[in-house]
């Protein structure tokens, strides 16, 4: 039942609280953006928690005998008002965030954990839920039913459902001091990447940089109202570039710093502090609820299901790509050297970029920035929507009838080529922004179902962080952005194509380490003949990319692999030990600095998310001891996309409505192992990832299945529904 730190509610009304309305207008009802008043949040969280209470107290205290139908699809039914504020509510949290904001969110988000903690902690409703899961009845029911019981059964028990009273009561203090550290934790990078940026104060600062980068420049130097050349901002969508192209080392070393040191500068914003209290409440509750530690915690409803799993996993691929590093870095410095760099000049981590970009050009005559020429967002987007057409019969329709929160958003109906039905909208919030948090991500603003027998229709978002150029001139992106598009629109694929009964087994909620796989493998067609002839047009001529240079981008598809996935990796190999480090006290710097030493991390390069700035591990559970889930995801992606080559091609209508049908389409509604061996015929083998990579097959297992045999979650929050 409910805890004594649960929040206090007062009740509002739709009547004097927009929010809490039912969405109306077209398409099945959106949200009214337009309607929408920071004051407003408050007041109806608060409304809807009391409202999705009122209907949990119903359900638990139903004097009829438990059943599927009056108990796991009532809950089904339950919060929907809450389910749209809180939608809304994370909207504004990752895009609109400025300091009025900042505080509703400080003060919302204990409460909104205790919330949810008076939901899976009521003894009552676990107890009806338990008694339909243990009812010999439930093999009555159809396999997406008893699929749904197992998960809302299994879900409440990993939220403490089965602890005494006095457990639940320091659960739930864990619950809403770590919501109160999240929070902080995003905030502080938040504030870092908003408040500092790089002034580049004359031409010669411009050095190396292309016409479009100059000009992006320029344009947030005027934006911001700083009289300089021009102004790089603290995100990666702006950093990254910039170390590709400056020739101004000392730039690149200021740029560097400043990015890799957000959340780790000391004072208001430093995240250390908040780190070590994180992983030490973790620590507290994984052995509150009975497991070793957070990360066998966190992966016991995953693919992988245990860390040392994951941990293989990574350890295969970690040798044979720090060595192809050393390989690179030799490279880049017998070019330096030859250029004319000092003897004694080494290369570090703020030139890896710039002669990793030189190297390519010498060696594959490849510049990426005569690339980007051929690269622009629009058309970029249109690829993605041609992409969909042929392997998903979905069309594109942009829509003008739907308000949206910022005048960069665009909207699309997606519908149905074959018979015209719409099977949902699509949101398109491609800018950067004061008060946007860095990245790329995809978001679900309502989930597909048909618990009533009416199909409702889902609403997704893809949102990135591309800089703007000059008024009227096409955004040029690089090939790494257009395959970071590619892979977000996998995500609102994955969302569009859902086709199941109930919301919680719906789109994208499933388990961590799959739901990365149908993102990971849309990257595949980016490079795809198809579209790069149609829509890689270069943005004066408008001719297509010539053949010539496809070939060169296709000959140096494996180059600077070793980079790649040495940065990621390092990523995630320090997320799994830090959770498997259990109740001992961290201090972060230090943990990262000498766990990265014993790993034989090469020095030329850092982590692609220091521990400070790790939204995807700190600023919600969402991915702690869970970031290995995009190296396992992308194992599968290579392996699927091998599918295709062996058929007829990326194209194969065949293989294409295999994966639809047994991964697209089906949510969670089937086992994620059963589902991808139904789709392949066979477990996922490392095999196409390592060739794929260039790495060598010794460092692996050749043939070696996923896992020992075993069944094989921007980040941005989720409805607050139920714990997920």
């Amino acid at each position: 039942m409910a805890q004594s730190t649960a929040p206090t509610i007062t009740v509002a009304t739709s009547a004097s609280q927009p929010l809490l309305a039912p969405w109306g207008g077209p398409h099945g009802g959106v949200p009214a953006f337009d309607k929408v008043k920071v004051a407003d949040f408050k007041p109806a969280l608060e409304a809807a928690m009391a409202e999705n209470l009122a209907e949990i107290n119903a359900i638990a205290n139903n004097p009829a005998a438990p059943t599927f139908e009056n108990t796991i699809v009532a809950l089904e039914r339950s919060g929907q008002t809450l389910i749209r504020v809180n939608t809304v509510y994370d909207i504004w949290s990752s895009t609109l965030n400025d300091d009025t904001f900042s505080a509703i969110e400080t003060e919302m988000a204990p409460k909104l954990a205790a919330f949810s903690d008076q939901i899976t902690q009521n003894a009552a409703l676990f107890k009806r839920i338990e008694a339909v899961y243990k009812a010999p009845e439930i093999k009555k029911l159809t396999p997406e039913q008893q699929r749904l019981v197992e998960v809302d059964y299994k879900q409440f028990v990993r939220a403490g459902a089965k602890l005494d009273a006095t457990a639940k009561a320091r659960l739930s203090q864990i619950n809403q001091q770590l919501a109160g550290l999240f929070t902080k934790f995003s905030q502080n990078v938040l504030a870092d990447e908003s408040d500092s940026v790089l002034v580049l104060k004359t031409d010669k600062d411009l050095g190396g940089l292309p016409a479009s980068l100059r000009d992006a420049a320029k344009t947030t130097a005027g934006t911001r109202k700083i009289a300089a050349a021009g102004v790089i901002t603290n995100t990666r969508s702006s950093i990254d570039p910039f170390l590709t192209y400056s020739d101004q080392r000392q730039l690149r070393e200021k740029a560097w710093r400043m990015f890799t040191n957000r959340g780790d500068n000391g004072g208001a914003h430093d995240n250390n502090a908040l780190i070590t209290q994180i992983l030490q409440l973790r620590a507290e509750r994984a052995k509150l609820l009975g497991y070793a530690t957070h990360a066998h915690l966190r992966l016991d409803n995953t693919m992988a299901k245990t860390p040392e799993d994951a941990m293989q996993l990574m350890e295969q691929v970690w040798k044979p790509a720090v060595a192809r590093v050393h390989e690179e870095v030799a490279d880049m410095q017998a070019l330096a050297l030859k250029e004319g760099a000092p003897a004694s000049f080494k290369i570090e981590p703020w030139d890896y970029r710039y002669y990793a970009e030189k190297v390519r050009k010498a060696r594959y005559d490849l510049d990426q920035n005569e690339v980007k020429q051929y690269l622009q967002l629009d058309k970029m987007r249109e690829g993605m929507f041609w992409v969909a057409g042929e392997l998903f019969n979905f069309a594109f329709v942009p829509v003008t009838d739907v308000p949206v929160y910022h005048p960069d958003v665009k909207v699309w109906q997606v519908n149905d080529k074959t018979n015209g039905k719409q099977v949902g909208l699509w949101y398109f919030d491609p800018y950067a922004r004061p008060g946007k948090r860095s990245g790329a991500w995809m978001n679900a603003y309502r989930d597909q179902q048909r618990i009533d027998g009416k199909n409702v229709t889902t609403i997704v978002s893809n949102n990135s962080n591309f800089v703007k150029g000059k008024d009227g001139e096409p955004v040029l992106i690089s090939w790494t952005d257009a395959t970071t598009l590619f892979h977000e629109f996998g995500h609102a694929l994955h969302g569009l194509s859902s086709n199941v009964t109930y919301p919680t087994l719906s789109g994208t909620n499933v388990v961590r380490d799959y739901v990365e796989f149908p993102s990971q493998l849309l990257e595949n067609w980016l490079p795809t003949p198809q579209v790069l002839s149609r829509f890689a047009l270069h943005y004066q001529t408008g001719k297509p990319i010539p053949q010539a240079l496809v070939d060169r981008i296709d000959k140096a598809s494996s180059f600077n692999e070793g980079f790649a996935t040495v940065e990621f990796l390092a990523s995630a190999l320090i997320d799994m030990k830090l959770h498997l480090a259990g109740s001992q006290k961290i201090d972060p710097d230090k943990f990262e600095r000498e766990t990265l030493a014993q790993m034989g991390m090469p020095s030329e390069l850092v982590m692609r998310h220091r521990t400070p700035q790790f939204g995807h591990v700190f600023s919600s559970d969402g991915y702690s001891a869970g970031y290995y889930s995009y190296l396992w995801s992308v194992v599968l992606a290579a392996d699927a996309s091998s599918a295709f080559t062996e058929a007829g091609g990326p194209y194969d209508k065949a293989v294409a409505a295999r994966l639809r049908q047994n991964v697209f389409t089906v949510g969670n509604t089937v086992d994620p192992a059963a589902g991808y061996r139904a789709f392949r015929g066979r477990d996922p083998k490392i095999d196409a990832l390592m060739k794929q990579r260039n790495f060598p097959m010794t460092a692996a297992k050749p043939g070696g299945k996923l896992g020992p045999g075993k069944p094989i979650d921007v980040p941005p929050k989720q409805p607050v529904r139920r714990k997920k």
